[in-house]
């Protein structure tokens, strides 16, 4: 069912799913790829299916929601290879193997459970730290802007750990950036060296100010900058046309990302490896913008080792 360049949409009726076929659809069209609608039966139909199976019957009960969608979809899709796919299994498990050798994978923020306040649904929170090809998260309130092509869009976000983010994650943003016209925020955090003030004890109350920030923090946002810098060049020799907009900020990465995302386009952030153990995971940075940002997040996992499956 899965296409090496297919863009892969979950979709389960809800108004966060809606929100992120919107942007699969004209991302799909923007890279000239397929698009795959896929969405994961209820358990009652899946129950129902097995059941009748069991009784040596064939089952035949229609997904009501894909053929409802395929009628939808139709008008807005012409040009688009618009595939549907009806699942079974549980729902992270069922769009993680409709991803399996995709080019995107794209998800509301929230489905149809859970509670009205969270901002970031387990599915969703799920995928984003497993799916076996880059995630894109759309939030709820993602602007129409977010959506659409050239400067409107609003620029690329990247959040760059210098020494650790991989390769395929900041080719990522650079290629997004590229696609639509805009330019390449790069944020990357640099360490806060503790003030001697508060390594002493905490002074009277009557004495309490904010402590000045080191003297080594010019030379540490220098070398940030310039290793920044450094790390970025092969790629921006390959992109060209895209515009590099470079920034650090003390400690706090994901703060400003939030921040940032207001007026942006996309966020793009890496998923981790942990060492020793071939499993993959959020960070810290990750799980915040996730859960913050206002405009939809990229998750790109680090490329598969050779040997592992």
């Amino acid at each position: 069912m899965s296409d090496t360049s297919a863009v892969v949409v979950g979709f389960d009726g809800s108004e966060h799913s809606v929100r992120a076929l919107d942007w699969a659809l004209r991302v799909a069209r923007s890279l000239e790829a397929p698009l795959t609608v896929a969405h994961v039966r209820s358990d009652a139909l899946q129950l129902g299916s097995a059941r009748i199976a069991s009784l040596g019957g064939t089952p035949e009960i229609p997904d009501t929601v894909v053929d409802a969608l395929a009628a939808q979809v139709g008008p807005r899709a012409e040009g688009l290879d618009v595939r549907y796919a009806s699942l079974d299994g549980s729902v992270v498990d069922a769009l993680t193997g409709a991803a399996r050798g995709a080019r995107l994978l794209v998800v509301g923020s929230r489905g149809r459970g859970g509670f009205a306040s969270l901002l970031l649904g387990s599915t969703s929170r799920a995928l984003a730290s497993s799916a076996p090809c880059p995630v894109v998260v759309v939030p709820h309130e993602a602007r129409a802007a977010s959506l659409e092509s050239g400067a409107a869009a609003g620029r690329v976000l990247l959040g760059l750990h210098i020494d650790e983010t991989a390769d395929e994650v900041v080719e990522f943003a650079f290629e997004a950036a590229r696609r639509r016209g805009v330019a390449l925020e790069v944020v990357t955090a640099y360490p806060v060296p503790p003030s001697p003030a508060l390594l002493i004890g905490a002074p009277a109350p009557a004495l309490q100010v904010p402590p000045p920030l080191p003297d080594e923090t010019p030379e540490l946002v220098d070398t940030t900058i310039r290793r920044q810098e450094e790390r970025l060049r092969p790629f921006a020799e390959r992109h060209p046309g895209v515009e590099v907009v470079q920034a650090v900020t003390p400690a706090d990465a994901a703060g400003r990302l939030v921040e940032d995302s207001v007026d942006a386009g996309l966020v793009v952030v890496g998923r981790h490896r942990r060492h020793r153990v071939e499993t993959l995971l959020v960070g810290s940075v990750a799980h915040a913008v996730l859960h913050h940002a206002a405009c939809p997040v990229a998750v790109v996992p680090p490329a598969q080792r050779p040997g592992k499956s």
